[in-house]
């Protein structure tokens, strides 16, 4: 429909201020001041005012300037992007690492909510809400039997600081209903999922972000296993895609003596601002494995280039991703966002990680991983490109390459016989919550230890999980089929002569890899994220190289 929204003008007047700044040699400084380029501004507010009282049919100027400002951020780099006002909540809950709500980690079981977990401080455990709990009403809306996707939960539970909100409760393990009222509250978004010793000496801390909140974790963490003797530490940075560089420095400030160069940032200025160590590390002479994979990126990267560049410790892994641009968040004025490339980061030799990309839309930029898998360097170290003109070398004399993610020092392979199609994650996950909901009472006997080590040994939950399959699914029928045989008989393989029986090798992998998975699955419903992990830890290839490598030292 037609609009004649205020706010739209202002919405334009800003944009413009961030894009002539960067089209025409411009800074941020364009945001508060429009002097220049006047003529620019006022064709755009003219063809908005065109629009909103002239064209004939209805629109939406909203959406006519949304898709004007992703088009405009699209020829410059891949990750200068505009964050729309719908989506600028849960932008700013994920980077600072907390929400306001009553703090429960829940998915959609049939028709209901199902509380997996309440969250260690939240509202909920002082309340009394326990894992099982379905939610069936908050305040006067039902909340089952509606098909709910998991996006659509969040707004019926989360809310604003110190209001109230009405539950209705059916326990399972009861068989009751009742209602508690929950005052919301600020809820952390954990940033150290998991932080244990491997063995004696060996710590472990696995970081998911760089959120507000990481330092202050990781800090307590690190100190936790400092305590408990640890002398060398596993920074497990897979999967990690970034956040903070001040919240990347001041980790990476654990490790380093005073005034060590950890990274710097030039802008289109050539101006550069350098970060460096002060004296404050606390792990300064411990030893340090840093593990990476294709999706660790930015801040991840950081804090890999600058440990690696100083020569300290061991990087394990495969490449990183290749992100070294710096964003610069800017309001709109209506609730969006564009975070704006406003900087490089380079490590302390001078190497930039960005990988290669093209304005107007890179599609080879999107494709890297495929590009990764086709040209086998997943596989295979040998199978990295680099480029000798981005060789540099760290002041000890190792040789490392700038143009595109880190390199490891030690590389580790992808684990091909640990993938699963989403059938099988989702197959398993719903097995998993089922199995924990119908036997919370005797599964919480076991201790996490315990469970780790001897849960299901004789493959009884296993089998009871693959007979839950409907074998009708292909391409799945042969390897379903193949692995109830393998269960009962692993003499005999041949299960449907008009299609091609697998090796009997590669089923007792695929049950190996899938029982870890179920296993962990279950753990992760029982214990939480440390349950998950250290099933999943078992034969962790890194991680296994890891330890290798400390036996050398020994």
């Amino acid at each position: 429909m037609k609009k004649n929204n205020l706010p739209i003008y202002f919405a334009v007047a800003v944009v413009l201020g961030i894009l002539i700044g960067v089209f025409f040699g411009g800074n941020s400084n364009g945001l508060v001041s429009f002097s220049k380029n006047q003529s620019q501004e006022q064709k755009i507010k003219r063809l908005i005012n065109f629009i909103e009282q002239d064209y004939v049919d209805d629109v939406n100027t909203e959406d006519l300037l949304d898709g004007a400002i992703r088009q405009m951020l699209g020829k410059l780099d891949p990750h200068s992007v505009y964050i729309p006002k719908e989506n600028q909540q849960a932008n700013i809950e994920s980077m600072q690492g907390n929400f306001v709500g009553i703090g429960v980690q829940f998915r959609m079981i049939k028709d209901s909510i199902a509380v997996i977990q309440t969250i260690k401080g939240g509202p909920s455990v002082s309340a009394g809400i326990k894992a099982g709990d379905r939610i069936l009403m908050a305040n006067e809306d039902t909340l089952y039997g509606k098909n709910f996707r998991s996006g659509i939960v969040p707004k019926y539970l989360k809310g604003k600081p110190d209001t109230e909100v009405a539950l209705q409760i059916y326990r399972k393990s009861k068989d009751s209903l009742f209602s508690v009222n929950i005052t919301r509250g600020k809820v952390n978004i954990k940033s150290v999922d998991l932080a244990y010793m491997l063995n004696d000496s060996v710590g472990y801390i696995k970081l998911d972000r760089f959120a507000r909140n990481t330092y202050r974790e990781f800090k307590s963490s690190l100190n936790n296993l400092i305590n408990d003797g640890m002398t060398d530490l596993v920074i497990d940075l897979r999967g990690n895609g970034g956040g903070f560089i001040d919240i990347a420095t001041r980790i990476i400030d654990e490790f380093l003596e005073d005034d060590k160069l950890m990274v710097f940032t030039k802008n289109n200025k050539d101006q550069v601002e350098n970060y460096k160590a002060t004296e404050i590390g606390s792990f300064e002479k411990g030893g340090i494995y840093v593990l990476i994979d294709e999706n660790s990126a930015s801040a991840s990267e950081i804090v890999a280039g600058a440990l690696q560049d100083n020569d300290k410790g061991t990087i394990i892994g495969r490449r990183s991703f290749g992100k070294g641009l710096v964003q610069i968040e800017m309001g709109l004025g209506d609730g969006s966002a564009v975070r704006l490339t406003t900087a490089r980061y380079y490590t302390p030799t001078g190497r930039s990680i960005q990988k290669p990309y093209t304005k107007n839309g890179d599609t080879n930029y999107a494709r890297d991983y495929q590009n990764r898998i086709a040209n086998g360097e997943l596989l295979s170290k040998d199978s990295i490109k680099v480029v000798d003109s981005l060789k540099f070398k760290t002041p000890k004399g190792k040789i490392v390459y700038g143009g595109g993610g880190i390199i490891p020092d030690v590389f580790v392979a992808i684990d091909t016989a640990s993938y699963m199609s989403n059938f099988y994650f989702n197959t398993i996950n719903d097995f998993a919550f089922d199995y924990v909901d119908n036997n919370r009472a005797q599964l919480l006997e076991w201790t996490i230890d315990n469970f780790v080590d001897e849960f299901d040994k004789d493959d009884t939950i296993f089998k009871q999980y693959i007979n839950t399959i409907n074998s009708d699914r292909k391409p799945f029928f042969r390897e379903i089929e193949n692995l109830r045989i393998v269960l009962e008989d692993g003499s005999q393989l041949n299960v449907d002569s008009s299609l091609p029986t697998l090796k009997k090798e590669e089923i007792l992998k695929k049950k190996k890899s899938l029982k870890k998975y179920l296993n962990a699955s279950i753990a992760n419903v029982l214990f939480g994220d440390i349950g998950f992990y250290r099933i999943m830890h078992q034969d962790d290839k890194m991680l296994q190289k890891v330890l290798e490598l400390e036996s050398k030292e020994e």
